[in-house]
């Protein structure tokens, strides 16, 4: 009996954090959110997770029942008797769900962008002239100066990254996926390989520290071929060995390897 290859990664989002990318791609107002076409696109993304074999938590499946449920009543006629004002809009409580996670997000984000300037920051000891450190290096990540750049940034151009999450990721490879042929359902540990494709992500950071998402795909074009690719990526970013970031909202996404520390700071 062949066995189905199934990969957890340490996924942070949630599915409030897919309905907010969901709203962010479409370019819709969170206040009219169109909910069967939200609805459809998630669950949409469900199922590719469920054909990546990607662990999905028992949330995501009951935001999928509540959207569904939010569908339905906002099909069911209104009612005559009842006065404008008492009709609560369906989508009225999830919006509120959303707008306060959207919040709780900036300002995680805002304590996490103050540690990261602060930790960058370094004293001198106690001496004559007591001066504050060059700050240390920036995090890779956050600009691709100095990198080995393949494709468009090849140039010489300096791009300001910005971290993305998984739906990101997810979003790029759906678009590949969409033009391959639909010739595979399931996955086997047989046809899969994995450990092919890392070996060879890996080969091509070495050389350049930081490539493009998608020419990782190139010369792919087997919808099982992309779909182990892609799982690769996921398994190299979950290991640290690189991180993906985009130089703009919905904008290209690279993947840049892990930077090894100085030799300063490894003896500390």
């Amino acid at each position: 009996m062949e066995e189905v290859y199934s990969i957890k990664i340490p996924v942070f989002e949630g599915p409030l954090d897919l309905l907010l990318h969901l709203i962010r791609e479409n370019k819709i107002d969170i206040y009219d959110i169109p909910i069967a076409v939200i609805t459809r696109q998630y669950l949409e993304y469900i199922e590719m997770m469920k054909e990546l074999n990607l662990d999905i938590a028992g949330e995501f499946l009951l935001m999928a029942a509540t959207l569904i449920h939010i569908k339905s009543r906002m099909l069911l006629p209104a009612d005559e008797k009842a006065e404008d004002e008492a009709q609560e809009d369906p989508r009225f409580e999830l919006v509120q769900r959303l707008l306060e996670y959207q919040a709780f997000k900036d300002a995680s984000l805002s304590l996490r962008e103050r540690e990261d300037e602060w930790s960058n920051i370094f004293f001198r000891s106690a001496s004559s002239d007591e001066e504050k450190e060059e700050p240390a290096p920036d995090d890779p990540g956050l600009s691709a100066e100095g990198l080995s750049l393949e494709g468009d940034a090849a140039e010489g151009e300096n791009l300001s990254l910005f971290e993305l999450s998984i739906f990101d990721l997810l979003s790029a490879f759906r678009k590949l996926l969409e033009k391959a042929p639909p010739e595979m359902v399931s996955i086997t540990r047989e046809l899969l390989t994995v450990k092919d494709r890392i070996s060879f992500i890996s080969e091509k950071l070495e050389g350049l520290n930081a490539i493009r998402f998608e020419d990782l795909f190139e010369g792919v074009v087997t919808r099982a071929h992309l779909i182990v690719t892609f799982i690769a990526i996921l398994e190299i970013v979950r290991l640290g060995l690189a991180r993906a970031y985009q130089d703009r909202e919905f904008g290209n996404i690279w993947v840049i390897r892990k930077q090894d520390e100085p030799a300063e700071a490894v003896q500390g």
